[in-house]
């Protein structure tokens, strides 16, 4: 079973688990804290799912895009944003790098436990850096280096096991981030032990900077 198929299959019952809705808002007040929110911002929230964090952070921006792999999860996203009568939300549906680069231009770019399912992070960076708007953000957050435990046993689309805050850090630098930020947004609590999630975040370097 693929990735998106996974998430097809768990899309109706994703938020019943209340530490995913506990997540999001950590998520989104820590963006908040740490980046900043305002009325004339348009957001990009790569690897939405149902939209739970692109529906706490949209009362404070202009827009938000919601962007998935998975057609169940942004059924889920766009019936929800329809249920609220929200009409600055769009589900971006992805189907591969190319669907990535004509998502729009944003002013800040998040996500949210979707880093770890994508092989190529470098690559994701600087395709993000040429989605943003000049003086652009991204705020990212993510697990901490972990030993495989988080994920039960069948869920096959890990491609890291958490990260290195250091290490992703660089990444972020080598693809034309600066004002390089982060801090702890989250602690999963599950088997017993602890898993915190971190929050990164960046301004991209004007274009040839």
């Amino acid at each position: 079973m693929t990735d998106t198929q996974r998430f097809d299959q768990v899309a109706g019952t994703w938020d019943e688990d209340p530490g995913r809705v506990a997540l999001a808002r950590a998520v989104a007040e820590a963006i908040g804290r740490q980046v900043g929110l305002g009325a004339s911002m348009d957001i990009l929230d790569f690897g939405t799912g149902t939209g739970l964090l692109a529906l706490a952070v949209q009362p404070y921006v202009r827009s938000v895009t919601g962007a998935d792999t998975s057609a169940g999860m942004l059924e889920v996203f766009e019936r929800k944003a329809r249920a609220r009568g929200l009409d600055a939300v769009r589900p971006y549906r992805l189907a591969g790098p190319e669907s990535l680069a004509a998502a729009g231009a944003f002013d800040l770019i998040i996500s949210s436990m979707t880093l770890h399912h994508v092989a190529d992070v470098a690559a994701l960076f600087a395709q993000f850096r040429a989605l943003l708007r000049t003086g652009g953000r991204v705020a990212l957050a993510d697990l901490d280096t972990e030993d495989g435990s988080f994920h039960s046993p069948d869920v096959t689309d890990v491609h890291h096991l958490g990260f290195d805050r250091a290490d992703l850090r660089a990444q972020l630098a080598a693809a034309g981030f600066e004002d390089l930020r982060e801090t702890t947004a989250f602690v999963h609590r599950r088997h017993g032990r602890e898993y915190p999630v971190f929050l990164i975040s960046g301004r991209a370097l004007p274009a040839g900077g």
